[in-house]
């Protein structure tokens, strides 16, 4: 939900050590774990409570996972360029779990056919992360915020120090035959709309996650509950959960950047609060009509100042909503440490979150098909103010095509009635 007051546990997938409060520098070198992204060994963990560092000694995790220390030694000498296990071991397990955070990436990933994926699959291209995900001196492309992953769409025939990042690196902007109708889409609709048709194909991912259930217990101690797919359908500590397979995106403008609410924004409690959202229009030559995961979920807020609070969830104190399970006692104590207003009151409300799908991409034969658009029962039928032919109707142009319909009609039957009088006279003649 938060960083600030649970740095321990959130930062045990960041890129450095020693991240367990807000004292954190950034600037310290020293404290860039190295080995997480490039070691080769597959042996290098993080102890996921331990704020990023790995254990000293032998330790266990829940009482059930095994942590060992790192042979450093070996890992050494395996250093080298990042794989997709190196990447995945924190991307494929954002939000605390496989598939949870991100529908278009979990560990289906690590060797996916080219059915799931046509550049990773190892069947296929066998790309891996860093193949799209270039890097100069450290900065990786590839980030969605409050800047786009790339400023501009440029093929690499354009400019062959371009990043790898968008699809028209690779494939232009006419990436289709010529005369092939998809290419006059390519300035409105982003490839991804077209080649991944669903996400989360082999592995479920998270739909909804409602807080306010939390804290329910069996015989005085916290439970979980499996749900249809395997996964948890309810736990004590995080509340109520929904998973899906085979999800249909759904579709927004979107010009590379996304807008998020911060604690001390003021957010409208009258309905839904879209705690990010995708930024774009279609006026707006950037932008492309985009699939995304909508996450949503039911989120603590403080009704009174009308703002999203901060839990503080983990740690060994009373105040720590996964020790004491008090929700007022744990918002206390994470707005205090972030250093934010708290009227003492607070409640749950719908939320929202989005996630660009852009992993996935779907086989040619696979594609979203023309009419999944094109047709009444369109994918966008939440993108209004345009006019799609086959989902829209327009009064006069409608008339208009019937006019026309009916006037050919009355010319075929003019012009036949006329040949079959002429072959009657010659007949007479």
């Amino acid at each position: 939900m938060n960083v600030q007051s649970n740095e321990a546990r959130c930062t045990s997938c960041h890129a450095g050590y020693g991240w367990k409060d807000k004292n954190f520098d950034f600037t310290d070198q020293s404290k860039v774990d190295c080995l997480v992204c490039h070691d080769q060994s597959g042996t290098y963990k993080k102890f996921p409570t331990m704020a990023g560092y790995p254990v000293k000694e032998p330790k266990k995790f829940g009482g059930k996972k095994q942590f060992y220390p790192p042979d450093y030694k070996t890992i050494v000498a395996s250093i080298g360029r990042p794989s997709r296990s190196n990447c995945g071991s924190c991307h494929f397990n954002g939000g605390g779990g496989d598939g949870v955070k991100h529908g278009d990436l979990d560990s289906s990933l690590l060797k996916p056919s080219k059915n799931l994926d046509v550049h990773m699959g190892v069947d296929g291209q066998n790309f891996g992360c860093t193949r799209c995900h270039t890097t100069s001196v450290h900065n990786i492309a590839g980030r969605i915020y409050s800047h786009p992953a790339a400023e501009e769409r440029k093929s690499l025939l354009e400019d062959d120090l371009a990043t790898k990042i968008t699809c028209e690196s690779c494939h232009s902007a006419t990436p289709h035959k010529a005369g092939h109708k998809a290419n006059d889409h390519t300035d409105k609709v982003a490839c991804q709309a077209c080649h991944i048709p669903e996400f989360a194909r082999e592995k479920p991912t998270k739909m909804e996650w409602d807080w306010s259930t939390a804290g329910k217990k069996k015989d005085g101690k916290p439970y979980t509950e499996k749900g249809p797919l395997g996964k948890d359908s309810y736990n004590s500590k995080k509340g109520s959960f929904r998973w899906e397979m085979n999800v249909v995106p759904e579709y927004f403008w979107f010009n590379g950047t996304i807008e998020s609410v911060r604690a001390t924004d003021k957010v409208d409690d009258s309905g839904v609060v879209k705690l990010s959202w995708p930024v774009g229009g279609m006026n707006d030559p950037k932008s492309r009509i985009m699939p995304f995961k909508v996450h949503r979920g039911k989120t603590p807020y403080d009704p009174v100042n009308k703002n999203m609070v901060l839990p503080h969830l983990f740690g060994k104190d009373k105040d720590a909503y996964w020790k004491s399970y008090d929700w007022g006692r744990s918002i206390k104590a994470g707005m205090d440490y972030a250093g934010l207003e708290y009227s003492g009151e607070y409640a749950f409300i719908e939320t929202e979150w989005v996630f660009p799908t852009t992993h996935m991409v779907a086989p040619k034969d696979n594609v979203v098909a023309c009419n999944e658009c094109h047709s009444d029962a369109s994918r966008l039928n939440n993108l209004a103010g345009f006019y799609m032919p086959g989902r829209d109707t327009h009064a006069g142009l409608d008339s208009m095509g019937w006019l026309v319909v009916l006037a050919s009609f009355i010319g075929v039957f003019i012009h036949g009635g006329m040949r079959m009088a002429a072959r009657n006279r010659r007949k007479e003649d």
